[in-house]
C-alpha cells in the first residue's frame, strides 16, 4: 500500500456519525447529538463535503433536522454501534483503503456494527480494501506523510490489543501494512483514556517531521509528566517538537477527571477545528493550533458533551483523501 497523506493534505470528504446508543451517553445524548451537529456544520460551511452516518429513517430525520440544508452535506443509512470512525474506519490510500480488526478497544466497548463501517466507507469510495488481520484503531497512530509515524507502548503493546505480538511484530505489521519506514513510540496516553492511551489525544503531526505536543497547565494537570515524556521521546527521534497550552485538569459532570485534549483536533481544507472544553486555555490553543497550518482558519467548537462519550472531533471522523 501506497504512504497515506498527511491530514493537512486536500480531501474530498470527511466522515461522521451520529450518536444514537441512548446507554453510552449517560444522560447526554442529546448534547452530544448537538455537537455532532455543530461539527458537521463546521466542516461543511467552511467548504469541505461531508457525510454523517446515522442507523436508521428516524436517526436519518433527526439529524437532518439538526443539521439543517447544507450544500455539501449528505447522510449515509448503515448499521453501526459507535461514532468513532477514526477507529472503525478505513484508512485511505490512493485506491486503497486498509481495514485492521477491532475489537472495541481491547473488548471493552464492543458493538455490533462497528467491525464493518471499513468495508462500507471502503466500498462507497470505490476503493479496493486491503483487509490486515491484526487490531489497530486508526487513533492508535498518526503519520507526517512522508514515512514517519508515531503511537504509543500503552495502546499498541497492550496485551488486550494482539496477544502474542512483541514490539518489532507490531512495528514490522503497522510499517509494512500502511507504507511507513519508522514507527517512533512514545509511553503512555493521558489518564483516563479508555483507549488505552491513543497518540491523537498527545501528540499529533503538524508538518514532515514536526510535531505538537501539550504544555502541562497548573500544579494539578494530571498528564504532566506524560507529556514531558511524549516531548522527550519525540526530541530524541529528531522531531521538531512544539509545545502548546493543555487544557489543564478538565472533570466532567461526575467530578472525575476527563481526557479532554486539544489534540483532538481536525482539519478541513479551510480550517482547523479545535475541541474546546469551557476552560482558561480554549482560546490561547485555538490560537496556537491555528498558527501552525496558516491559511486556514481556527475554530474552537465545545466538545465536552462528546467527551462524555469518550471521544472528540478527530475520534469521531475519517478523511478521504482528494
Amino acid at each position: 500500500m501506497s504512504l497515506p497523506p498527511p491530514e493537512w493534505a486536500p480531501v474530498a470528504r470527511i466522515y461522521t456519525a451520529w450518536p444514537w446508543r441512548r446507554r453510552e451517553w449517560h444522560g447526554a445524548l442529546e448534547a452530544a447529538q448537538q455537537g455532532a451537529a455543530f461539527l458537521l456544520r463546521a466542516i461543511v460551511v467552511g467548504g469541505t463535503p461531508a457525510t454523517m452516518l446515522v442507523p436508521d429513517a428516524a436517526a436519518e430525520a433527526a439529524a437532518r433536522a439538526a443539521v439543517g440544508d447544507l450544500r455539501g452535506a449528505d447522510f449515509l443509512r448503515t448499521r453501526y454501534g459507535d461514532i468513532w470512525l477514526r477507529d472503525t474506519g478505513p484508512i485511505f490510500a490512493g485506491d486503497r483503503a486498509a481495514a485492521f480488526r477491532f475489537n472495541g478497544w481491547g473488548g471493552k466497548f464492543e458493538m455490533p456494527g462497528d467491525e464493518r463501517v471499513a468495508a462500507v466507507l471502503a466500498r462507497r469510495e470505490g476503493r479496493r480494501l486491503d483487509a490486515h488481520d491484526f487490531v489497530l484503531e486508526g487513533g492508535a497512530i498518526d503519520h507526517d506523510g512522508n514515512g514517519l509515524a508515531i503511537t504509543t507502548e500503552e495502546c499498541l503493546l497492550n496485551p488486550n490489543r494482539n496477544p502474542g505480538m512483541d514490539r518489532q511484530d507490531v512495528e514490522r505489521a503497522v510499517c509494512e501494512a500502511l507504507g511507513f519506514d519508522r514507527l517512533i513510540w512514545l509511553g503512555r496516553g493521558l489518564a483516563k483514556d479508555h483507549t488505552d492511551g491513543h497518540v491523537d489525544n498527545l501528540a499529533r503531526f503538524v508538518a514532515v517531521g514536526r510535531a505538537v505536543v501539550p504544555q502541562a497547565m497548573g500544579t494539578d494537570d494530571p498528564n504532566a509528566l506524560v507529556y514531558e515524556d511524549a516531548a522527550r521521546r519525540l526530541a530524541e527521534a529528531r522531531i521538531d517538537v512544539v509545545r502548546i497550552p493543555s487544557a489543564g485538569r478538565v472533570k466532567g459532570t461526575d467530578g472525575e477527571i476527563v481526557p479532554a485534549s486539544y489534540m483532538n483536533f481536525i482539519l478541513t481544507n479551510e480550517r482547523v477545528i479545535v475541541p474546546t472544553y469551557a476552560v482558561p486555555m480554549d482560546k490561547p490553543a485555538v490560537q496556537a493550533l491555528g498558527a501552525l497550518f496558516p491559511g486556514r482558519e481556527a475554530i474552537g467548537l465545545d466538545a465536552r458533551a462528546l467527551l462524555s462519550g469518550g471521544g472528540a472531533f478527530h475520534c469521531m471522523t475519517r478523511e478521504v483523501p482528494a
